[in-house]
C-alpha cells in the first residue's frame, strides 16, 4: 500500500467529520496535558456528544487515552498513528479542502486523494 493509500485510510477509518480533525490536532498539541471532556467541548465550541463520541473512537483506535481523572490525551498506540496524525496534521495546515474532501468523499477515492496531493509544476 502506498504511503498516499494509508493515509487516506487512516482518515476514513479515524476521522469522520473536520470536528474529528479538530479534536485530534487540539489534543496532539501538547501530548502531556490532560484535557476533561467538558474543557474540550468548550474549546471547540462543539457538543458534548459529539466530543464524546470521538475521544470514544480515538481511545478504541489507538489515538488517546483517558486517564483515572477522566481526562484526555493525546496518545498514539504505535509509532505508525504517530506518523499518520503528524501527516494530517501537516496537509490539514498545508490544504484543508482536500482532507475535508477526503473526509466528505465516498470510501473509494483513493485516486482523487493521490490527485488532491500531488504538486502541478505544468501550470
Amino acid at each position: 500500500m502506498s504511503d498516499e493509500q494509508e493515509f487516506a485510510a487512516f482518515v476514513r477509518e479515524h476521522i469522520r467529520s473536520v470536528w474529528a480533525v479538530e479534536l485530534l490536532l487540539l489534543l496532539k498539541r501538547d501530548p502531556e496535558f490532560c484535557w476533561p471532556a467538558p474543557e474540550l467541548v468548550r474549546e471547540l465550541r462543539a457538543s458534548t456528544t459529539l466530543v464524546n463520541d470521538n475521544l470514544q473512537r480515538f481511545e478504541r483506535s489507538g489515538l488517546a487515552i483517558r486517564d483515572d481523572a477522566d481526562c484526555w490525551r493525546y496518545a498514539p498506540a504505535n509509532p505508525l498513528l504517530a506518523k499518520l496524525a503528524e501527516q494530517l496534521e501537516q496537509a490539514y495546515r498545508e490544504r484543508p479542502v482536500s482532507i475535508i474532501n477526503l473526509i466528505a468523499a465516498p470510501p473509494d477515492p483513493v485516486q482523487g486523494l493521490a490527485d488532491a496531493f500531488k504538486f502541478r509544476g505544468d501550470k
